[in-house]
């Protein structure tokens, strides 16, 4: 085939069709060829230069910036795999701050979260109540807080226990009663209710609190 100088007034047009031929082919690999996804940015600068971030990015006056991605959390709904001794920490030191954030003794909160959950964030019972401190889907909402969420769930069933304890006078017992039956319930009548659930409750924690330290059930 033969070849013919190329002029001054065919050059912008050979070199357009230079850089879609490259870009054609470009998409093309990019399509066919097994790779793995990803987001790509393709700046074609006024000389027909092509350049390719293969990672999200933002057009700025300084040039291409890429756009850092924010890492993934852990939603506090997953299965937890940490070792049980991590667990266990991280509870107790959330029952204790959560005492101290509502001027209560930590171990009336131990206590109630031991005869609630075992201290097992993914405790749910049958009735509902979820956590280490088993707060129904309407307490929580009431509260204001995630029951899904270790510390939220914690916080919000010591706020309530606070709460309990602030609306009968003081009276542990009936705090407790009011925590697991209902303060409508504790009104009605005038006291624990008849409900043996309840009964065992109130009296299974007033005998955690009153037991010597060494003899306290350990967490499992």
């Amino acid at each position: 085939m033969a070849s013919h100088p190329v002029s001054a007034s065919e050059r912008p047009a050979l070199a357009a069709r230079a850089t879609a031929t490259a870009l054609g082919l470009l998409l093309a690999t990019f399509f066919v060829l097994p790779v793995p996804a990803r987001a790509q940015v393709i700046e074609i600068a006024s000389d027909g230069a092509v350049a390719v971030y293969d990672r999200p990015a933002v057009f700025t006056d300084a040039g291409v910036q890429p756009i850092p991605l924010a890492r993934p959390t852990r939603s506090p709904a997953l299965p937890d795999f940490r070792p049980r001794a991590a667990r266990k920490f991280e509870v107790m030191q959330e029952l204790s701050a959560a005492a101290s954030a509502y001027g209560l003794a930590p171990e009336l909160v131990h206590a109630v979260a031991w005869r609630e959950s075992r201290f097992r964030h993914d405790a749910v019972s049958s009735a509902g109540a979820t956590g280490v401190m088993q707060l129904m889907p309407g307490t929580a909402r009431t509260l204001g807080v995630d029951r899904f969420d270790l510390r939220q769930n914690i916080y919000g069933g010591t706020a309530y226990l606070r709460r309990m304890l602030d609306e009968f006078g003081g009276d542990v017992g009936l705090a407790l009663a009011a925590y697991n039956a209902g303060p409508a319930a504790v009104r009605r009548y005038g006291g624990t209710p008849p409900y043996a659930e309840t009964q065992q409750y109130v009296a299974a924690i007033m005998g955690r609190l009153a037991a010597p330290a060494a003899a306290l059930t350990p967490i499992r």
